[in-house]
């Protein structure tokens, strides 16, 4: 059993036992969450979302993503920028599919 589910602006296909990397929560580490915003699950599609269907899930970690460098410059004019960003994260494991 899967289902579609939507946090921080993405839409995740989720399973029972998966491990997933999502947007910053600020819940804490070792709580569970409960996400509401389900569009899919068991093959029955919402409009937007799914009435009375909730994924469970257990905060692991957070974290931050690989760093990536954001480099600008414009030839001829001696404007270079050069910046790094990480992307902060928390990693879940989903406990229950309901619906």
């Amino acid at each position: 059993m899967y289902a579609i589910i939507e946090t921080g602006g993405k839409q995740y296909r989720v399973e029972k036992n998966q491990v997933l990397y999502i947007e910053k929560l600020d819940n804490e580490v070792g709580t569970e969450v409960v996400f509401d915003k389900v569009l899919m699950v068991n093959g029955k599609v919402g409009t937007p979302y799914v009435k009375d269907a909730k994924v469970t899930a257990k905060v692991e970690k957070h974290g931050r993503g690989r760093k990536i460098i954001v480099f600008k410059y414009k030839p001829k004019k001696n404007y270079r920028k050069k910046q790094g960003h990480r992307q902060p994260y928390t990693k879940v494991v989903i406990t229950a599919i309901e619906g």
